[in-house]
């Protein structure tokens, strides 16, 4: 017998290992998951490393942050075999305001965006790299809901891209709505917005900032809520918008390109971005749907993830980055 030939070695630069518990990190994570069989997949935070000699290919996550790993691959492999994954940051300000982001781009064999409208972001004679390859999730289980309250939950670290200030007024501008409660999940990285959401607790009962919680915890809270809000004012491509819509729970997301992508254009439940009023007013609309027989609001929103929701399937994930892999070890 011959011998079998070994898997070839691909490293994921990832500027978030596990301890960040956040989008790259699950990103990397899910992503060594789905090329077990096709590629030896290894995480680091910097490269290169003392394995860095076996690698024949990069998957590089954040065009800014992993700039220097990015540069010394193309350093070491000069046009060949890298790939960028560009996120919210990336598209919507660092490549318009920093060196090493653009270069980045510029180096890059293949660009990889996580929605459909990010390509557009990108400079017109860079998009030809551009690949869109959604992010995935087992689906859960659509659990039944009470009908005497209606529960909404926010989940993102407390930082000024996911807008926390926007859901911090709405909950004042609801705080006399008993049967609208709002549970708030993320560590305060801005320990400014980490006082403010303890100021909001204090003056609102029907609004709870729960903290960092585990993922699977978070996945359950998904669960149970009768809607997601996302109210981030920049996204290359939100985990938990996917994580709602495969947990048969709609959306409130504000009107940005990164929602916009993951939810479809036409999509009923976005408010625009900073617009507390708007939010609240959803929020009012959504708990009116519930209470009125024949209001078919909410349901459309259901309706309306449920038919977003195959985009977000592993197996289409696993295909498309697959593909990616293939088409990076190609000779030449």
């Amino acid at each position: 017998m011959g011998d079998i030939p070994s898997m070839p070695q691909v490293v994921i630069v990832s500027p978030a290992l596990r301890d960040a518990n956040n989008g790259n990190w699950q990103t990397a994570r899910r992503w060594r998951h789905h090329l077990a069989g096709v590629a030896r997949a290894r995480i680091v935070k910097a490269w290169p490393d003392a394995l860095a000699g076996g690698d024949v290919a990069m998957i590089a996550l954040h065009a800014r942050r992993s700039a220097d790993a990015i540069a010394a691959w193309a350093g070491a492999h000069p046009g060949a075999g890298l790939a960028v994954v560009l996120t919210g940051t990336d598209l919507y300000r660092d490549i318009d305001t920093d060196a090493s982001a653009r270069r980045s781009l510029e180096l890059a064999q293949a660009l990889v965006v996580l929605q459909e409208c990010a390509p557009r972001s990108l400079p017109a004679e860079l998009r030809h790299k551009a690949r869109v390859i959604f992010q995935s999730t087992p689906p859960r289980q659509t659990l039944d809901k009470s009908t005497h309250h209606l529960r909404a939950v926010m989940v993102g670290h407390l930082r000024d891209e996911k807008s926390p200030q926007t859901l911090f007024a709405a909950a004042r501008l609801l705080s006399g709505c008993d049967d609208i409660r709002i549970d708030h999940i993320g560590e305060p990285l801005d320990p400014v917005l980490g006082e403010a959401a303890r100021a909001t607790m204090a003056a609102v009962p029907n609004y709870r900032w729960l903290g960092g919680l585990a993922h699977e915890q978070v996945r359950r809270r998904i669960q149970r809520a009768h809607l997601l809000v996302h109210a981030s004012r920049m996204e290359g491509g939100a985990h938990v918008v996917m994580e709602a819509v495969t947990s048969g729970t709609p959306v409130l997301a504000s009107r940005i390109e990164g929602n916009v992508g993951m939810l479809g254009g036409d999509y009923s439940g976005y408010f625009s971005w900073d617009d507390a009023e708007a939010l609240a007013a959803l929020l009012r609309r959504c708990r009116q749907s519930q209470r009125v027989p024949g209001d078919d609001f909410m349901r459309r929103l259901v309706a309306q993830c449920c038919a977003r929701a195959p985009l977000f399937a592993p197996q289409r994930e696993r295909a498309a980055l697959h593909g990616l892999v293939g088409e990076m070890l190609k000779p030449g």
